[in-house]
């Protein structure tokens, strides 16, 4: 490994970093974001979803003479995982992207074509920009530029690029069970924070609450069990379990308050007016901050679905977890999250203000399964995602591929 100089100033690491820098091609990371973001990857059954995305992105790897590797997380919805070794096969630092985007809804209320890929005004503009095929730009063109360089890494910078994480975050889950992340140093989730280093993330519990009753004529409700009033009681004791929660826990400094969210609320449809019907449906989305135990939760809706059924006679009510998503707490002082904010200092002129993620991010399972310490930062305003006329700056995505480029070396060390 390079060698400290005075003031503990690692001088091969930071000419390794002089020369990373140097070697950044902002035209080709322009060109490839705008090309990924032309490339369409909402996941619709019988359309393509990521495949297209994933081939493109292979294609650049090889072509960059990595050690590429395909695999499918679901059928047709391919992972791509490329390793470019420095000089030795460990420690690995992982760099993660996800090739899917949400839906681009109605393309009319775009002010431009959502898949185009149009460069205007120093922003990429089209769905995916910032969320995140800008973040997975900036990461191939950071190993890029590592490679050009000829930095030789005391390790391995691993692009794990994967399908799903708008949905079930199967991608990453098929990363973890299949190996690739067993024993890595770290994982940089390029998702986008405005590129400030985020530590912490919320968690979530994703619950579907169905409530049994019996169906009746409109006209003679009492002949039936209407559900409809437990769901409606639920929705009161969702917001009596959140108020328990925010004076339980009190608002974390980065990540805000916890929430008990009710999101749907269904029974029936709009064309059978004159009917009690028999079941209705309460989803609710909890969203949990550092010392909640999901544990508990799970037993605090349980309870709370009883007493919503106890005020309607004959009522049942079933719980389904559809999901759960814990949250993460990276130690600033692990290895990955010195570097990045090492990185931050070098690149950005000042020491970084720390963020929080507010959602879950395909690092929670990095994390929750693999034990890897994760640091989630990106280019891209955290509020544009999943919104009309997404874009990102182009500034921001250069800032990011440097900032990726020389926390790869300060993270894994140099070889002389």
């Amino acid at each position: 490994m390079a060698t400290a100089g005075e003031g503990g100033v690692d001088r091969g690491v930071e000419r390794a970093v002089d020369a990373a820098l140097a070697a950044i091609d902002d035209r080709y990371l322009i060109d490839l974001a705008r090309r990924l973001v032309a490339v369409p990857s909402v996941f619709r059954p019988g359309e393509p979803g990521e495949a297209p995305a994933a081939a493109l992105v292979e294609r650049e790897l090889r072509a960059l003479d990595l050690h590429v590797t395909v695999e499918e997380a679901a059928p047709g919805r391919p992972n791509v995982v490329a390793d470019w070794q420095g000089s030795v096969a460990a420690p690995v630092l992982i760099f993660e992207g996800h090739t899917d985007v949400v839906t681009e809804g109605d393309p009319a209320q775009w002010s431009v074509p959502p898949f185009a890929g149009i460069v205007r005004d120093g922003r990429l503009h089209g769905r995916g920009a910032a969320d995140m095929k800008g973040g997975i730009a900036a990461a191939i063109t950071a190993v890029r530029a590592l490679r050009e360089a000829g930095v030789r890494l005391g390790g391995v910078v691993r692009l794990a690029l994967v399908a799903d994480e708008e949905g079930m975050m199967l991608g990453i889950k098929a990363f973890v069970r299949n190996g690739w992340a067993n024993g890595a140093l770290g994982a940089i989730i390029c998702e986008p924070e405005a590129n400030r280093p985020c530590l912490v993330q919320k968690g979530a519990v994703r619950a579907a609450v169905r409530f049994h009753g019996r169906m009746a004529h409109g006209a003679m409700p009492r002949s039936g069990i209407n559900p409809i009033p437990a769901a409606a009681a639920l929705i009161g004791e969702a917001a009596e379990l959140q108020r328990a929660y925010v004076a339980r826990h009190g608002a974390h400094p980065l990540l805000g308050e916890p929430s008990v969210t009710p999101t749907v609320c269904r029974a029936g449809d709009l064309a059978q007016l004159n009917v009690v019907h028999a079941d209705a449906l309460v989803a609710l989305d909890i969203r949990t901050i550092p010392g909640q135990v999901h544990e508990t939760i799970r037993a605090d809706l349980s309870d709370a679905v009883e007493r919503a059924v106890a005020r309607v006679p004959g009522c049942r009510g079933t719980v389904e977890i559809v999901e759960e998503r814990p949250w993460t707490e990276t130690s600033p002082d692990a290895a990955v999250a010195r570097a990045v904010e090492r990185a931050c200092e070098r690149v950005q002129g000042r020491r970084p203000d720390p963020g929080g993620v507010p959602g879950a991010t395909d690092g929670t399972f990095l994390h929750a399964w693999a034990g890897v310490p994760i640091v989630t930062i990106g280019p891209g305003d955290v509020t544009i995602p999943h919104q009309v006329d997404e874009f990102v700056g182009l500034d921001a995505l250069g800032e990011a591929a440097r900032i990726y480029a020389a926390a790869a070396c300060y993270c894994l060390g140099i070889r002389p």
